[in-house]
């Protein structure tokens, strides 16, 4: 386990005071704390998370998913245009101390999402309240009022999200010894959608705690708000299972190809690089880095005296070496949720001229994603030692794919590869075994001799890997 920095314990203790200040006014006198609102609603969050922490309970219909923090933040938004700012920060601490956490040390984790939270309801019925959410929810002669209360709803929302998401920016940045703009980056993007969304839901239970349904009516609204957060747990539940499929497949084929170990990694890498580059992204972008990843699953039925041999490899053998690809398409043709991925498996060594294999297309026959993988994986090969050849500068790599660009490989794909490794450096320099000039990478790698040369005239043929043919033309 690794031990929770003093810094990041620090941060923790600071966020823990901070909190205590800020609920702290709702138990002193005269506090105008309305007692009975403020305890349902700080029982129904803290029974709303205990669950969570029952093995039997704290899972999702089917028993596959426990369910996920935030599925309950519908009751703190809504304790938010509720209840005072301190009675509100209340609400939060003793569901947050009852949550459910996935990694030691535990007490620490509850004492920060505890904390975390409470400031973040703090700051929103702060929000709610400037914006005048006491009166659009009954509090003044006009009685609950949906349109007037949206506003306020949605501000103390998107001041909720802000909040949390600054704050476990810093909690990462301590925890992880990041910089603070990597330890923010993406968090608020990623959470602002789901905020908002729980923010409209809080206010649906405001308006109807306060209408003459009462607070049983305001219960209803966690239903659909479970099912949806079970659902959204669910589907990062199958990546995650897609994840582990994808990984055992790489690490059999490892295992039995150890001089290539690492390589589908680093094709899944660079495969996803030329993707993005090419304005792909979603789910487009991770069947791009599957289809990287596995385009060598075929090798797994290929004989390893093969796979494993030092020097020529006789023409009965690069026979049976050619076949893998079309061993890898059988192999995960009923995996679903590849997608194009097997079609890349099956077409990763075709040519634009048509004299790859295993069916001799050519062109825009060939699949897009193929062609992808196909750059990737002559690249890697390139810049990486292998049992029969030497790794190449990147520079030099880059040079000899511009080369072949038209007749073995797509130009697109190539000048996508050369733009992307310009901006954005090797994504593995550095690596053991992933280039031979380490100067030419780390030169490629911070952007500042990263220029492809003029392309040269055709040297020693490169061999993309045991699966590609020899040609006098470059690399296979």
């Amino acid at each position: 386990m690794k031990p929770l920095p003093r810094t990041a314990r620090a941060y923790i203790v600071c966020a823990a005071l901070g909190a205590g200040a800020c609920a702290l006014p709702a138990l002193l006198p005269p506090s105008p704390t309305p007692w009975a609102t403020a305890g349902l609603l700080t029982a129904l969050y803290a029974l709303c998370e205990l669950p969570a922490r029952c093995r039997l309970l704290g899972r999702g219909p089917g028993g596959s998913v426990a369910l996920g923090a935030g599925s309950f933040f519908p009751v703190l938004l809504a304790a938010a245009l509720l209840l005072p700012p301190a009675a509100a920060a209340l609400t939060a601490l003793p569901g947050g101390l009852l949550a459910r956490v996935e990694e030691p040390p535990a007490g620490w984790r509850r004492a920060w999402r505890a904390s975390a939270t409470a400031l973040a309801a703090w700051a929103a019925a702060r929000t709610a309240a400037a914006l005048g959410a006491p009166a659009a929810l009954g509090a003044g002669p006009a009685g609950p009022g949906l349109p007037r209360a949206l506003l306020p709803a949605l501000a103390a929302a998107l001041v909720f999200c802000l909040v949390l998401t600054a704050l476990d920016g810093g909690i990462r940045a301590t925890a992880d010894a990041l910089p603070l703009r990597a330890a923010w980056r993406g968090l608020l993007g990623r959470a602002l959608a789901p905020h908002l969304v729980h923010g409209l839901a809080g206010l649906m239970m405001g308006v109807l705690w306060r209408s003459a349904h009462g607070p049983a009516a305001a219960l209803l609204v966690l239903l659909p708000m479970y099912i949806s957060c079970w659902v959204f747990a669910q589907y990062h539940h199958e990546r995650a299972a897609h994840q582990a499929t994808i990984r055992a497949l790489v690490q059999a084929v490892d295992i039995k190809d150890s001089y290539t170990r690492g390589h589908s990694e680093r094709v899944g890498d660079a495969s996803a690089l030329i993707a993005r580059e090419l304005g792909m992204d979603g789910d487009r972008l991770d069947t791009i880095r599957f289809a990287g990843i596995l385009h060598d699953v075929g090798k797994l039925g290929v004989p390893t005296r093969v796979l494993r041999k030092d020097g020529p490899l006789t023409p009965e053998e690069r026979r049976i070496i050619e076949l893998h690809p079309e061993y890898g398409h059988e192999m995960i043709r009923g995996i679903g949720f590849l997608g194009e991925a097997r079609d890349a498996v099956l077409h990763h060594h075709e040519r634009i001229d048509g004299s790859g294999y295993p069916y001799g297309l050519r062109g825009e026959e060939i699949p897009e994603c193929a062609r992808v993988v196909a750059v990737a994986d002559a690249f890697d090969a390139m810049t990486s030692t292998r049992s029969y050849s030497r790794a190449r500068p990147v520079a030099t790599a880059l040079a000899e794919l511009e080369r072949c660009a038209g007749s073995h490989f797509d130009p697109r794909m190539v000048a996508a590869l050369v733009r992307a490794l310009g901006r954005r450096g090797h994504p593995h320099a550095g690596e053991a075994g992933s280039g031979g000039d380490r100067q030419a990478d780390a030169a490629t790698a911070d952007g500042t001799g990263g220029q492809v040369p003029a392309p040269r005239a055709p040297g020693p043929p490169a061999r993309q890997d045991r699966g590609a043919r020899t040609s006098p033309r470059g690399p296979a």
